[in-house]
């Protein structure tokens, strides 16, 4: 219920806070101008986000390939898709706030903060999390472990 309520709010007051700036601007500046500087801010938020999107995906193969997981660049991924929803809509605020998130360290940030609601860690790739019985045995970067051993199905009992 709780959700629902901030969503509400956030239906309401979003688009009054986006009507608000559009007439003080167009006040100042005229309709035309105000009109143009809503579609300079949707083309340029749309190629930052493009450039942005394509190095986040190059930072996620680089990963990959290094046998890593991408989770940060994942939640990276839905935060620029979140942004680009907001440079997509039109207005100001919406605008100032897309904006905001395509800068790196306050994307970051806000997904650390995020995640640590949680009680999550992410850490950066290449780091382990406290040594793994390889680390212990001298075999640091010497990839996986080959584990040995024998098994048997429990229908397959030769008493049966």
């Amino acid at each position: 219920m709780l959700a629902f309520k901030s969503l509400l709010v956030l239906f309401i007051v979003v688009p009054l806070i986006e009507i608000y700036f559009l007439v003080k601007v167009g006040g100042l500046i005229g309709a035309l101008p105000t009109i143009a500087l809503v579609v300079f801010t949707a083309v340029l938020g749309t190629l930052l986000l493009r450039w942005q999107g394509l190095a986040i995906i190059g930072r996620v193969q680089a990963n990959l390939a290094a046998g890593q997981v991408p989770a940060l660049e994942m939640m990276e991924g839905v935060v620029l898709v979140l942004c680009g929803v907001l440079l997509l809509t039109p207005g100001f605020f919406t605008d100032t706030l897309g904006f905001l998130c395509l800068i790196t360290p306050l994307r970051r940030g806000l997904i650390m903060s995020v995640i640590g609601r949680f009680g999550a860690t992410v850490r950066p790739a290449g780091t382990a999390a406290g040594g793994s019985a390889d680390d212990k045995q001298g075999r640091s970067g010497a990839g996986p472990a080959t584990l040995e051993g024998e098994y048997r199905r429990e229908d397959d009992r030769p008493d049966r």
